[in-house]
């Protein structure tokens, strides 16, 4: 019984080892590089927290070898992020535009930590005061 259960632990560390490993010719090492450079800056839009370059789901695989086509067809950097931006929206990239729609992502951050600040000195300001009434009594 130890034994069989010794081969199943075994046979269940090495399941992640038959993951298959995509491989995508390129005719220079700098479009390789240009490959991983836009698939780490590339999210993946069913994963939502990972780049198509650690993404498993079948539309990161498929959207790696749209990069590595584009790549290919001599297509730049910027072009090839706007195919995807037009695709699945400005949520796709990690940096995305500063626009209208996205002014929230850019300035969000900001304002909620402003409006903590002052939420805080406006808690100590009244803190001080009833303690100066309080005194005074």
């Amino acid at each position: 019984m130890k034994r069989c259960f010794a081969v199943l632990l075994l046979l269940a560390f090495a399941l992640p080892a038959l993951a298959a490993i995509d491989v995508y010719p390129f005719d220079s090492d700098a479009q390789q590089d240009r490959f991983h450079r836009l698939t780490e800056e590339l999210r993946c839009p069913k994963c939502q927290n990972q780049s198509i370059a650690d993404s498993d789901a079948g539309i990161a695989r498929d959207m790696r070898e749209r990069v590595a086509r584009m790549l290919r067809d001599g297509r730049s950097d910027e072009e090839i992020v706007q195919y995807f931006v037009d695709r699945y929206g400005d949520f796709v990239s990690y940096r995305p535009p500063l626009n209208a729609r996205t002014v929230v992502l850019w300035l969000g951050p900001g304002l909620l930590l402003l409006g903590g600040g002052l939420a805080i000195v406006v808690l100590m300001v009244r803190a001080s005061r009833r303690a100066d009434r309080e005194e005074e009594r």
